[in-house]
C-alpha cells in the first residue's frame, strides 16, 4: 500500500555520494531513522524521493506513506488517511487517528512482519513531529527531510545526514546533461566556472540550466549576467521553474529567514544574516560580528523591525545575544556557525548571499557596509601577532569592498580601505601591499579630488611599500611630489607633512645617499624638537633614526654611542614597549655590531628579540628581521652552525608567512649562501646564489638593490672562491 505521492525524479537526476550512507531497505544494521539536514536547494527531497522509490519499485515495502511534513496538522491527516486505509475505520479526532496508526505500527505491523517506510518530507518545525516519530522497527525505516539542525531532532539510533553541494564532477555532469536534452553542449571548463559561480548548489544549477535553455544563452554568457553587480538573482531566473520547483533562487530562503527571526533572541537573525552577506562566504571570525559595532547595528535593526509591536523596553544586544542570532541561523542550516575555529567560525553560501543583497534597499545597503566596516575595524588588533586571523581579516575586508562600491567613500574613505593594505605589508607581503594601494588611489581619486586627505594618505601608503618591496628611488620621487601637496593643504608643521619628510629622508638613504638621509633627519629633529620638545615619541624617534643614518656614512663608532645614549633616554621617557623604543634598540644593536662589536650586537638582539617575540608575535616581520640580524652576528662571533640552522629554518617561516618570492625571503636565501660559503661549502653556496640571482631577477627585477647584491656576491666567488660575501639586511 502507497499512502501519498512521491514526488517525481529531477531531470538529469544526480547519484549523491551523500546518498551511499543510507543503506537499502530492509536492513537490520541501518538506523531507525534517516534525518536528511541542509540549507533549502541542496536536493534533500529529491534524495528522499529515490530511496523510496528504489525501495518500492524492488518490492521491499510493504507499506509506503509520504508525507508533506510542512506541519503538524498534515502529517496528523496523512497519519490518519493510512489508518483509514489500512484498518477501514473513520475518526473525526486526527490526533486519536494518528497515535493509533503509530501503535499499529509498534505492533501489528511487526507480528505480521509488514515492511515499511515513511517519509517526513521538509519538516518546519522539530515541535511538529513530537510524539508522531513512527517507532523504531526492524521492519521498517523513517527518512525525514528538514532544514532544521536541532537538537529536538536528535535521538538513539537515528542517522543525521547533512546534505551539502554537488561535488565538482556532480556539478558538471547535471549542467552537461541537462544542456545535452536540448541538443546543447558547453566546454567543461566553463561549465566548471559557472558550477563555481553558483556554489554548485543543485537548485541553483538546475534554474541556470533552464534559463540557458529558454534565452539560448551560453555559459560564459550566463556566468557574466551573474556576476555582474547590474543584475539581481531574479534577472537571472527562468521564467517557468523546471522539475515542478515551488521557488525561485532568489526566494528559496525567505521562509527560513523568517522562522529564524521568530527564534530567541527574537528579531536579530536577520540583520546578523544581512552582516554574514558582506562578508567572506568561506569564513568569517566571531569576534567581528561580536564587536561593539556589529552589536549596535543588531540592536537597532532590532528596534526597527519591532517599533510596530507593544513594546515599551528598548532591545540590547550583547555578544551571547549576537551569539543566539547566529545558532538561530545555523538551526534553519542558513549558515554553519562553529565555535571550534574562531577565524572562520562562520560560513555562508555565495548564492544565499546574493539573495540576502539583492533584497536590500539602496538607504540600507549604505547602512549595512558602513556597520560591517567598523566590524571589521574594531575586531582588528593593532598588533598583528595572530597571522591566521589577519588573513582572514584582510580575506572579509576584501569581500566588502568588492560588494561596498562607494559606500566606503562617501565624504571620507572608511578606514577598513587603508587597514586591509597596511596589514599585508605588515604581514611581510609588500609587493601585495604596494598593489593595493596603487588600485585604491585610483579608485579614490573616482570620488575625491588630487588633494583630498584622503588621496594624499593613500598615495603616502603606496610610495612606503614601494620602497620596502625594493625600489626606494622611485619611493623617494613619489614622496617628494607627495610632500609639496602636503605642505599645500595641510601645513609645514602637520604631522603627516613631518612624517612624509622622515620617509623621503629613508628612501633616499636607500638608494645609496645616506649623507642627504642624515642631513634632512637632522633638519626634520630641529623642528620637531620646535613643535613637539627634545624628549616627545616622534620626536625621540626622529633623533634615533639620525643616528643609523650617521653611522650609515662610515662612522659606525661614534653613531653607536649616540645610539646608546639615546636608548637610555628613550627608556626613562617611553613605555618599555613602545614600538619607537623597540626601533631604537635595533638601530643600536646593528650600529654595535657594524663597530666591530659583535658580541655586543649578539647579547642587545637577543633580548630585543624576546621582547619583539612576547609583544608582536612570532611570525611579526620585525619579530623576523630581529632573527635575520641576530643569526649574522652569531656567525660572525663564530657560531656557524647556529647560524646555518636559524637562517634555514627563518627561511622556512618567511616562505610560508610571507611567500617564496617576497623580498624577506629572498634576502635570506642570499645570507644563508653567504654563510655556507664562510663555513667552506662553497659548491652547494654557489648553486644556491646561481639559482637566487634567476629568482631575484624573475621576481624583482635587475634593479632591485637585493638583485644587485647577489649578483655580486655570485660574481665575487666566480672570480675568488674565498671573497667576502655582502650580506642584506631588512
Amino acid at each position: 500500500m502507497q499512502v501519498g505521492t512521491i514526488p517525481g525524479p529531477a531531470r538529469c537526476f544526480q547519484q549523491r555520494v551523500v546518498a551511499r550512507e543510507m543503506n537499502p531497505l530492509p536492513s537490520h544494521d541501518r538506523p531507525a531513522a534517516y534525518v536528511l539536514e541542509g540549507m533549502g536547494g541542496v536536493g534533500k527531497t529529491q534524495l528522499a524521493a529515490a530511496f523510496a522509490r528504489e525501495a518500492w519499485v524492488a518490492g521491499q515495502l510493504d507499506l509506503l506513506l509520504w508525507i508533506n511534513a510542512g506541519d503538524r496538522i498534515g502529517i496528523e491527516s496523512a497519519y490518519t488517511e493510512a489508518a483509514v486505509q489500512l484498518s477501514g475505520s473513520n475518526t473525526k479526532d486526527p490526533r486519536s487517528a494518528a497515535q493509533s496508526f503509530l501503535a499499529w505500527l509498534q505492533s501489528i505491523a511487526q507480528q505480521h512482519l509488514w515492511r515499511w517506510l515513511i517519509v517526513l518530507d521538509d519538516v518546519v518545525n522539530p515541535e511538529d513531529v513530537h510524539q508522531l516519530w513512527p517507532p523504531a522497527s526492524p521492519h521498517g525505516c523513517t527518512v525525514i527531510t528538514t532544514r532544521r539542525r536541532d537538537a529536538a531532532l536528535s535521538g538513539d539510533s537515528r542517522h543525521h545526514i547533512q546534505v551539502g553541494m554537488f561535488d565538482e564532477k556532480e556539478a558538471v555532469s547535471y549542467l552537461a546533461k541537462s544542456l545535452e536534452k536540448h541538443r546543447r553542449s558547453e566546454p567543461p571548463g566553463e561549465l566548471a566556472a559557472l558550477a563555481q559561480s553558483l556554489g554548485r548548489l543543485p537548485l541553483a544549477l538546475s534554474q541556470a540550466a533552464a534559463y540557458m535553455v529558454d534565452s539560448g544563452s551560453k555559459a560564459v554568457e550566463y556566468r557574466n549576467r551573474l556576476v555582474g553587480k547590474e543584475h539581481s538573482l531574479a534577472d537571472v531566473a527562468p521564467d517557468s521553474l523546471p522539475d515542478d520547483q515551488e521557488f525561485a533562487v532568489a526566494t528559496t530562503w525567505a521562509l527560513s529567514v523568517q522562522k529564524a527571526n521568530e527564534l530567541r533572541p527574537k528579531r536579530l537573525a536577520e540583520p546578523m544574516l544581512h552582516l554574514t552577506s558582506v562578508l567572506d562566504a568561506n569564513g568569517i571570525p566571531a569576534a567581528v560580528l561580536t564587536s561593539p559595532p556589529a552589536l549596535a547595528y543588531l540592536a537597532q535593526q532590532s528596534r526597527d523591525r519591532g517599533k510596530h509591536r507593544p513594546q515599551r523596553q528598548q532591545p540590547v544586544c550583547d555578544a551571547v545575544n549576537a551569539k543566539g542570532a547566529l545558532r538561530a541561523l545555523h538551526r534553519l542550516s542558513l549558515i554553519d556557525h562553529t565555535s571550534e575555529d574562531p577565524y572562520t567560525s562562520v560560513r555562508v553560501h555565495q548564492i544565499l548571499q546574493r539573495a540576502v543583497r539583492d533584497a536590500l534597499q539602496p538607504a540600507r545597503t549604505d547602512q549595512l557596509v558602513r556597520a560591517a566596516a567598523d566590524a571589521l575595524t574594531a575586531a582588528w588588533p593593532q598588533i598583528e601577532r595572530d597571522t591566521v586571523l589577519a588573513q582572514a581579516l584582510r580575506a572579509n575586508a576584501s569581500s566588502l569592498i568588492s560588494y561596498a562600491g562607494d559606500a566606503l567613500c562617501r565624504n571620507r574613505a572608511h578606514p577598513v580601505l587603508f587597514r586591509i593594505g597596511r596589514s599585508l605589508g605588515k604581514s611581510g607581503q609588500v609587493s601585495a601591499a604596494c598593489d593595493y594601494f596603487e588600485s585604491l588611489i585610483k579608485a579614490l581619486l573616482e570620488q575625491f579630488p588630487t588633494r583630498h586627505r584622503d588621496v594624499l594618505a593613500a598615495r603616502g601608503c603606496h610610495a612606503r611599500w614601494l620602497g620596502e618591496a625594493g625600489s626606494p628611488r622611485s619611493a623617494a620621487e613619489l614622496t617628494a611630489d607627495l610632500l609639496v601637496d602636503l605642505r599645500h593643504v595641510l601645513g609645514s608643521d602637520d604631522e603627516e607633512t613631518l612624517a612624509a619628510r622622515s620617509r623621503l629622508a629613508r628612501w633616499r638613504g636607500e638608494a645609496g645617499n645616506p649623507q642627504d638621509a642624515a642631513a634632512a633627519t637632522t633638519e626634520l629633529v630641529e623642528d620637531l624638537k620646535r613643535i613637539h620638545g627634545w624628549n616627545h615619541p616622534r620626536t625621540l624617534a626622529a633623533r634615533s633614526n639620525l643616528t643609523y643614518w650617521k653611522g650609515r656614512t662610515g662612522d659606525y663608532a661614534t653613531a653607536a654611542i649616540e645610539a646608546e645614549d639615546l636608548v637610555n633616554n628613550m627608556t626613562q621617557a617611553l613605555e618599555p614597549d613602545h614600538p619607537y623604543l623597540f626601533a631604537a634598540r635595533s638601530h643600536l644593536a646593528h650600529l654595535r655590531g657594524m663597530a666591530e662589536a659583535p658580541h655586543a650586537a649578539l647579547a642587545a638582539l637577543t633580548a630585543l628579540l624576546a621582547d619583539r617575540k612576547r609583544v608582536l608575535g612570532e611570525h611579526h616581520p620585525d619579530t623576523l628581521a630581529t632573527r635575520q640580524e641576530l643569526a649574522h652576528w652569531q656567525g660572525k662571533v663564530g657560531a656557524l652552525p647556529q647560524t646555518v640552522s636559524e637562517l634555514t629554518q627563518l627561511l622556512t617561516d618567511q616562505e610560508r608567512i610571507c611567500g617564496p618570492n617576497s623580498p624577506p625571503s629572498l634576502a635570506t636565501r642570499n645570507n644563508l649562501a653567504c654563510w655556507r660559503h664562510t663555513a667552506g661549502d662553497h659548491y652547494t653556496a654557489m648553486r644556491m646564489m646561481e639559482q637566487l640571482v634567476d629568482d631575484m631577477l624573475r621576481a624583482l627585477g635587475s634593479d632591485h638593490p637585493y638583485t644587485r647584491i647577489a649578483q655580486s656576491n655570485m660574481q665575487n666567488w666566480r672570480e675568488l672562491p674565498n671573497a667576502e660575501y655582502l650580506p642584506i639586511f631588512y
